[in-house]
Formats: C-alpha cells, sequence, structure tokens
C-alpha cells in the first residue's frame, strides 16, 4: 500500500462510530489488526464499512430509559476462525435497562477446544456481572436477583455446574472455580440460547443478510431518518 498513515487515520477513527454501532464492530476489529502492514485488500475492506455506514448514517443505538430493569447477558466465542494465529475472538453483551453494553477481545493464547474458548468467555462475562452487581446495587438500580448468563456451547454449561473436575478441565480450574462460586452462590444462573438467538455473534464473527438486521433489532438499534 502507497499511503499507510491514510490507512492508520481512517481504521482509527472508525473506532469511534462502534460505540453507538455494534454492528461494525467485528469488521473495525479485523481491520485494525493488519496496521503494521496493510495491503491494498484492506483498504478496500474500509472502503466496504465506509460504505455500509453511509448507506444509513442516522442507524445506531439510543440509550434512554426502557423499563426493562433486568440483567440478562450473553457469552460467546468465534471458535478460531481467525485464519492469521487460529485464536479465537470472545466477547459478551449485557442489557441493562434496554440499553446495552458489550465487549469483544482476541485473547493472547490459543485455545484448545470450543468448550474452553467457550468457558473463557463465561468466566469473562461473570467477572463483569460481579462489577454491574456492585455498581447497581450502590445506584439502587435494576434488578440484581436472579441474574441470567447465556451460553450457546452445552459443554461450557455442563461444566459450569458440575463439581467433578475432568482432564479436559484442569488448564482452566481457576475459570471453573470462579465462574462455579458465583452460580452456587446464587449470584448467577447459567442457562442455554440457541445460536439464532445468540447476540454475542454481532460481536465475533461476520453476518450477513437479514441476519445482520434481525441482530440489529435486538441490539435495539434503528434508523433515527426513517420513517415512523
Amino acid at each position: 500500500m502507497k499511503d499507510p498513515g491514510r490507512y492508520h487515520r481512517l481504521v482509527g477513527r472508525l473506532n469511534y462510530p462502534t460505540v453507538t454501532t455494534p454492528n461494525i464492530t467485528f469488521a473495525v476489529s479485523v481491520v485494525s489488526q493488519f496496521m503494521k502492514e496493510p495491503c491494498d485488500s484492506h483498504w478496500n475492506v474500509v472502503i466496504l464499512i465506509l460504505r455500509y455506514l453511509k448507506n444509513a448514517p442516522g442507524r445506531g443505538l439510543i440509550y434512554g430509559d426502557k423499563g426493562n430493569a433486568k440483567i440478562v447477558c450473553y457469552s460467546d466465542a468465534d471458535r478460531a476462525r481467525s485464519p492469521s494465529d487460529r485464536r479465537s475472538t470472545s466477547g459478551y453483551c449485557v442489557p441493562i435497562g434496554g440499553n446495552l453494553t458489550w465487549r469483544s477481545k482476541k485473547p493472547n493464547t490459543v485455545a484448545r477446544s470450543s468448550a474452553e474458548v467457550e468457558y473463557r468467555a463465561m468466566a469473562a462475562t461473570a467477572s463483569e456481572i460481579t462489577w454491574l452487581r456492585q455498581l447497581l446495587q450502590q445506584l439502587k438500580f435494576g434488578d440484581t436477583q436472579d441474574t441470567r448468563l447465556l451460553c450457546d456451547n452445552q459443554t461450557a454449561l455442563h461444566i459450569s455446574s458440575n463439581l467433578v473436575f475432568h482432564e479436559r478441565t484442569k488448564h482452566i480450574e481457576i475459570d471453573c472455580h470462579f465462574v462455579r462460586e458465583k452460580v452456587l452462590l446464587g449470584e448467577i444462573i447459567t442457562d442455554f440460547v440457541s445460536s439464532g438467538d445468540q447476540l454475542v455473534d454481532m460481536l465475533t464473527e461476520s453476518l450477513k443478510g437479514s441476519h445482520v438486521d434481525n441482530m440489529c433489532n435486538k441490539f435495539g438499534s434503528y434508523n433515527i431518518h426513517a420513517p415512523a
């Protein structure tokens, strides 16, 4: 690429709209991984992101009191789909009062199984839940009882409720103890969610077509310029 600085500046600016447009979070995170040596193909992807934003410039999240005070957390990981280093992107999203908070991250280590990466994502989500519960209790806002942690991996859910350690879970023993402690204390209720209703898919993998619009609607994202 002739002008890498132009790529760096544009990708850096694309991080700002992700605050209210979570549907571009995954794409922006991917192009951000090639800041060191961007190619023309990477630049073309950035242009596609800009075209997507230009197609609906008024679409995004609007925060306000929407009346839903229950805390329901979604946790997921993409199972080593990164072709460059085979590391998985994990993330979580938490609708609070009908408003969304989320995070996605690529870990420093390569997971040895899909159950491991899913369970590590659950542990990170459980840590976020603990902080949120304490914050909301101090603010006297929301319903912190029966906080649900939803995951679409049955094996990870089984590990969280099974008190017997197996050979495959020894390397994630600390995460196992952490999540199980929260479950036993009643702070978290783990439950299954189908892949079609898994909100975190928007943050951890590439979606297409109507699936993107469906997830945006579930996120609470809409176009302020669209007719009422």
